[in-house]
């Protein structure tokens, strides 16, 4: 039976869901499977890709760690838009975002496909694909808590796998075992054609895969209404991101291209599938398959979430149908994730028509829309300082370090990896879509205006 729209999450996610929640948000299938692709086009120097990206997300989420203390509110970054920046930012980034993490879904459901076909080689690549999705589904209609529980198992396999990975990788090259000790070292990293082997202009397309890797990372402020403690939670789960990256993705490449010569690593296969192949243990790497699925099952748990707390933030707003953002008796956006899975089967239908095209096309448009979220995010941080400057909102104890000069930074890096994708033929379908779909966003938010010239109160 459905509750009012009126009626407030639960506030059931502690401190470890929200913790794990920020890492698992951080590491997804742009680690395990798109950066074997990067790793082939660009060589050891993806590591130091990571690291820029990684520095420039640390930035955005400290700006969003500002606004969050301000006002953690549910629908967070669309609500700051709509207040900082203007009503039809709101829409924008609302909608925008609900399209991110569609398609974000689409590809982690397609990376769980790839990754089955490791036991199953002959089983359509779409069937493992639509079964994920369903359970995820059905994971979010239960309950948040249930949610939370998933996401933190989940994020705790691909931490202990990519741990492992390392202390392993520094076992080999100190004691010289496996099949690997004799060829492993450090110096792979630049004996090889040095850091940039296939050039440094070419290497820069691969921006856009890093990128689509740290999709998530914002969701942490989507938990602020149904977390416990979230003036104390949140700060330290943002303030983490930069560690995060540095082990996680700086380390685990150190790890890996220390063990195998990067021009080894195969386009199409995980890196880390590969590796443990390489070092003579065939059973860790069907363990190592295991965790990567998981990996992509998180992060698809996470989208499912995230796009239905937004889809009802748009729908108390006025700015999706009243219907949809009402609450069941378990306190979740049913109607909501019931029209997420239904936008989602679309990866399905592309896995069945392209299956080896899927997760390129999909990962492009992904990046476009999370590139525009993470700037509004930073543009909206701009009013926030303005109004905190000329007195009329108080200064927060979390500060962003260096804005306003950071946040053009920033906004200069994030327009330039948009410019990037013009310059490859899978990525540039991106720059075909968000037109498109940005026409669809400003014909929509006319409409809605049109049927309510009410302004929308501030979530409190």
């Amino acid at each position: 039976m459905s509750q009012p729209a009126t009626e407030e999450y639960r506030k059931d996610l502690s401190a470890r869901h929200i913790n794990m929640i920020a890492i698992g948000g951080a590491i997804g299938v742009g680690l395990f499977l798109g950066s074997g692709k990067a790793l082939h086009q660009v060589g050891p120097g993806l590591i130091l890709i990571y690291a820029i990206a990684g520095v420039m997300i640390f930035f955005v989420m400290r700006a969003l760690g500002e606004l969050l203390m301000y006002r953690p509110v549910s629908g967070s970054f669309a609500e700051y838009a709509g207040e900082f920046v203007g009503p039809w930012a709101r829409f924008a980034v609302g909608w925008g975002y609900w399209l991110v993490w569609i398609v974000t879904g689409m590809a982690e459901i397609t990376a769980v496909g790839k990754y089955f076909q490791f036991w199953f080689p002959t089983v359509p690549q779409w069937i493992p694909a639509l079964g994920a999705l369903v359970l995820l589904s059905a994971v979010n209609l239960i309950a948040v808590k249930l949610f939370g529980e998933f996401e933190f198992w989940f994020a705790l396999i691909k931490v202990l796998a990519i741990l492992g990975l390392i202390v392993l990788a520094a076992a080999i090259l100190v004691f010289g075992f496996s099949d690997l000790g004799p060829t492993a070292s450090l110096s792979n990293i630049w004996d090889n054609g040095g850091l940039f082997p296939n050039g440094l202009a070419s290497s820069l397309l691969a921006f856009q895969i890093v990128m689509f890797a740290f999709v998530g990372v914002e969701m942490v402020g989507q938990t602020a209404s149904e977390s416990k403690n979230p003036q104390k939670v949140l700060p330290r789960a943002i303030n983490s991101v930069m560690w995060r990256i540095l082990i996680f993705y700086v380390g685990a490449l150190i790890a890996l291209t220390a063990l195998v010569p990067w021009f080894q690593f195969p386009a199409e296969v995980s890196p880390f599938v590969h590796a443990f192949t390489l070092i003579g243990i065939p059973a860790a790497a069907g363990v190592v398959n295991f965790v990567v699925t998981t990996a992509a099952l998180s992060s698809c748990n996470s989208g499912i979430y995230s796009t239905g707390r937004m889809l009802r933030t748009l729908s108390e707003d006025g700015q999706a149908p009243r219907s949809v953002g009402q609450l069941s008796g378990r306190a979740v956006p049913a109607r909501a994730i019931a029209v997420t899975f239904c936008a989602m089967l679309i990866g399905v239908v592309l896995n069945y028509l392209v299956p080896e095209q899927a997760f390129t096309y999909i990962t492009s448009a992904s990046t476009a829309g999370a590139i525009f979220t993470w700037g509004m995010i930073l543009i909206a941080h701009i009013g926030y300082r303005r109004k905190v400057a000329r007195g009329e909102l108080p200064n927060g104890p979390f500060r962003m370090p260096f804005a306003p000069v950071s946040n053009y930074i920033v906004l200069a890096f994030l327009a330039f990896v948009v410019v990037l994708l013009a310059f490859d033929e899978e990525t540039r379908i991106a720059l075909y879509i968000t037109p498109i779909l940005a026409i669809a966003i400003a014909i929509g938010y006319v409409a809605a205006r049109k049927r309510s010239s009410d302004p929308v109160p501030a979530r409190k």
